[in-house]
């Protein structure tokens, strides 16, 4: 890269003056390459609306827009070049049987157990955050970490499996680097959702989880991010983790101390795909149209696109719109199936009234080996071992006193590697 771009390796006190010198420096950085931000914009919204196109196409021919792949084929190595292709182009996909049904359902009712004969609803308090807060239900979201289902789960060699296949659609090495290992997950702790039957819910509305300013202003996003601020946007790989496995994070309501190759859950009931389900706008690339769509004239020079700290990354219609087109749900699933969707996209939860059968999911991402992710596992054992909420949560800290969370006595070497315990 030419000369270092202004960078604050924390929120910076004046976030609309920092705003303003990061928008000028890129376009300066842009025009330096002979390009102007507006050609290398053009290049971005071409690739980006033959995607949304490419799914208006399958939608047409009453295709799935998600992938869906048998966690058998993903086991036996016999995943297809084109089912591959189509996960790498779309970027989601729904794992069909990743788990028995019948062990998800027995999951299911283990974690009510686990929370009634802990007292948890007498004792529930109401949401710990704002964001989850909107859904409407009473719990919809339970802030539980540590119960034996979450746990068995996660450490289980069946989940191991889909995360290093997943992992594994990312270029993890480069420049003498091995940004992250594709084998270790880091057993990013995460809550659950129980949505009861005839509930209304008022869903979350189109955004992202990645971060906020950081990705335009700390330094190793303005290097994950090179290609699209040095006028070799056509270089830009949404599957490239360099550089995005040690930075810092700034602070936010859908905070992640970890990188995740893939956001997820596991389905604990069957869903109907109209029931309020997960929405992705499944195209990678998308994130290259969300990082330049700010430094285009017609964007106030303090403002990216209404994006802030302390708040989710939001996206829409008044600075997004081809990309709403794409918005696709995920088809029907049955519990025992997985949802993943990369780390970067757009994604929503639909509203429903009156729900038709339960709505349930634990939430398991991809979140491999990495310096960022084994930094984040310090504090991960902490709450492990004293029955806490994790650091990227609300400091809720129910399960500290419950006597049946799981115990370090039930840790399989998955588990033991994935906390970082020898």
């Amino acid at each position: 890269m030419t000369s270092t771009l202004p960078h604050w390796e924390a929120p910076p006190a004046d976030l609309k003056a920092a705003t303003r010198e990061i928008k000028t420096a890129l376009r300066e950085r842009i025009a330096a390459s002979g390009r102007s931000v507006e050609e290398v914009f053009a290049v971005v919204e071409q690739r980006v609306q033959a995607a949304v196109d490419d799914i208006a196409a399958a939608r047409r021919r009453g295709e799935s827009v998600w992938p869906v792949i048998d966690y058998t084929d993903i086991a036996a190595g016999t995943v297809s070049a084109e089912q591959l292709a189509l996960l790498r182009r779309r970027g989601c996909l729904v794992v069909r049987g990743h788990f028995d049904r019948d062990q998800a359902l027995q999951w299911d009712q283990d974690i009510v157990d686990y929370v009634e004969s802990n007292q948890f609803f007498e004792n529930y308090r109401g949401p710990g955050d704002d964001f989850f807060g909107s859904v409407g239900s009473k719990p919809e979201i339970y802030p539980i970490y540590w119960s034996p289902a979450q746990m068995q789960a996660r450490q289980s060699d069946r989940m191991a499996a889909v995360q290093a296949f997943l992992n594994s659609q990312w270029k993890h090495e480069s420049d003498g680097v091995q940004w992250f290992d594709p084998n270790r997950d880091s057993l990013y702790p995460d809550r659950i959702r129980r949505r009861p039957e005839g509930a209304d819910s008022a869903g979350l509305g189109t955004h992202l989880d990645p971060g906020t300013l950081d990705l335009w202003m700390t330094q190793a996003y303005q290097q994950a991010f090179r290609h699209l601020f040095d006028g070799s946007v056509e270089q830009y790989d949404p599957w490239d983790a360099a550089h995005r496995t040690a930075g810092p994070q700034y602070p936010g309501s859908t905070m992640c101390s970890a990188f995740r190759t893939f956001q997820g859950w596991t389905a604990l009931s069957d869903m109907d795909h109209d029931q309020g389900v997960l929405h992705t706008v499944p195209i990678p690339e998308a994130m290259a149209y969300l990082m330049l769509r700010p430094l285009l004239s017609d964007v106030p020079d303090d403002d990216m696109c209404g994006v802030t700290v302390n708040q989710v990354f939001p996206a829409g219609h008044k600075w997004h719109a081809p990309l709403m087109d794409a918005l696709s749900g995920i088809p029907d699933v049955r519990a025992g199936d997985s949802v993943w969707w990369h780390c970067d996209m757009i994604h929503s939860v639909a509203p429903v009234e009156a729900q038709r059968g339960w709505g349930n999911v634990m939430y398991i991402p991809a979140a491999p080996w990495c310096p960022r992710n084994e930094e984040y596992a310090a504090s991960v054992r902490h709450a492990f071992l004293t029955g806490e909420s994790p650091t990227d949560f609300p400091a809720e800290h129910y399960e500290r006193d419950w006597p049946n969370r799981f115990s370090p006595a039930d840790l399989n070497e998955t588990g033991r590697r994935g906390l970082g315990l020898p």
